[in-house]
């Protein structure tokens, strides 16, 4: 039985916590509070940055999983690279390997391409090049020989305890309390999402594959949809009909003016403009995968949302669509 550290427990890390524990596996979740229910899992809190908690929760580890984001999605650039610094240290100084999530903002706009492991990265935004600046990073340390790195790159989130997502708390949260669903740019291009429960096991998968590390992996999506099709297929297992209100650039630029989780949107609005789709044909074909269903992501997301308190909606400031 191999001892596995996840850093994070949040839309991902949980999934990743509870997939090594089904599998058997000795598990340390790790997180800023130390709180949470992970059964068969040891739950640790404290602060990544620090050294000697690093190194303290990674010792004997055989393999680490980097699944932390920055508290403040503002302040991206300035708190994320430190989170990964700290975790590469920690794991290279135990001989641990490591396996990182990623999200797909280093590829900026590619027009509608469908977006390979080969793409060229060109970021549109700041945070675009933090994450391209710190994915060569990882790839430049496993070249060296400091540790073995591989990093699986996910869509956006869909699924049971998922909020920070365009796929998340503005879709399911208003749907369910019987208002319209909210989306961005152009509903009816195809856009590619993960299922969180998918992601979780496909890093697993992952950090199971020696052959594997050393490289950059798309995890494997269910098929991908217009985000119109998943909209209408959450309404419609809810027997509602479905009504979609459409977030333009000028509104958000408007709400995000007191509001800057709104203002901070227009950063990947350029990913609902156009086709957003993930080629994941290489992991597909090299390791196979894990991927749910969207009849059953929309079933347990539902349900998930059925026991969260009702949030507010900006559909009265928004364009309909």
């Amino acid at each position: 039985m191999n001892r596995h550290v996840v850093f994070g427990t949040g839309q991902v890390g949980r999934h990743v916590v509870a997939h090594l524990v089904e599998l058997g596996h000795d598990v340390v979740a790790a997180n800023r509070s130390g709180r949470g229910q992970f059964p068969g899992a040891q739950v640790i809190g404290g602060d990544v940055i620090d050294p000697v908690f690093a190194k303290d929760v990674t010792r004997d580890a055989s393999t680490v999983y980097f699944c932390l984001n920055a508290t403040n999605y503002h302040r991206w650039p300035q708190e994320f690279p430190p989170l990964q610094d700290a975790v590469v240290a920690a794991a290279s100084a135990n001989g641990a390997r490591l396996v990182a999530l990623e999200n797909l903002y280093a590829y900026g706009d590619t027009g509608g391409a469908p977006m390979t492991e080969a793409t060229p990265t060109r970021p549109e935004n700041e945070k675009g090049a933090t994450r391209a600046a710190m994915s060569q990073k990882l790839l430049d340390a496993h070249a060296r020989g400091d540790l073995e790195v591989v990093i699986g790159r996910a869509a956006d989130l869909v699924g049971p305890g998922v909020t920070a997502s365009a796929m998340g708390e503005f879709v399911f949260g208003p749907v369910l309390a019987g208002k319209k669903a909210e989306t961005m740019g152009r509903p009816d291009t195809a856009h590619s999402y993960s299922y969180a429960p998918d992601v979780g096991r496909n890093l697993v998968l992952l950090g199971g594959r020696s052959e594997a590390f050393g490289r950059v992996w798309h995890l494997p999506n269910p098929e991908t949809l217009t985000s119109r099709n998943v909209i209408t297929k959450v309404f419609e297992a809810i027997g509602a009909t479905p009504r979609i209100t459409t977030l333009k650039r000028p509104m958000l630029r408007a709400l995000g003016l007191t509001n800057r989780n709104v203002r901070e949107l227009l950063h990947t609005y350029y990913q609902f403009e156009a086709p957003f789709i993930v080629d994941d044909s290489a992991f597909r074909a090299a390791i196979g995968g894990h991927t749910t269903g969207w009849d059953e992501i929309i079933d347990t997301t539902v349900a998930y949302y059925r026991t969260r308190e009702p949030i507010a909606s900006t559909s009265d400031l928004s364009t309909s669509d």
